[in-house]
């Protein structure tokens, strides 16, 4: 079992990701902006992120630019979890420090499996 920390402003959102990867065995830890996020990584230290990339206040891409320079979290594999759009979004997604990205809407049949591919040794990058 893996330690997942779900970072999701829309509550609706976060339930339904919660409910597909506990059905699959995970433990979820829920935070509805990214400043909470950062305090439960740091207290947590879960195994995956998934991350939001449109959070009021501080977003999805400045969290994981954060994450990604502290050296107790940096290890920690963050997965965007956006509408991406174009070219540009991609690029933006990577260049925070995204090993990879779950398209919204979120697919439900396929989530269990999308992640259990990212928290394979060496992980997968979309």
């Amino acid at each position: 079992m893996s330690r997942i920390l779900v970072v999701e402003d829309n509550e609706g959102n976060l339930e339904l990701i919660r409910v597909v990867l506990e059905m699959a065995g995970h433990e979820v830890i829920g935070a509805p902006s990214a400043d909470v996020g950062l305090l439960a990584a740091r207290k947590a230290r879960p195994d995956l992120i998934l991350m939001d990339m449109h959070l009021p206040g501080l977003d999805g891409y400045e969290a994981t630019r954060i994450i990604k320079a502290d050296e107790t979290l940096k290890g920690i594999p963050v997965i965007a979890v956006t509408a991406i759009t174009e070219r540009t979004d991609e690029e933006r997604v990577r260049a925070c420090g995204c090993e990879g990205f779950i398209a919204k809407p979120v697919d439900t049949r396929s989530l269990a499996s999308q992640i259990n591919e990212f928290l394979k040794p060496g992980g997968k990058a979309q």
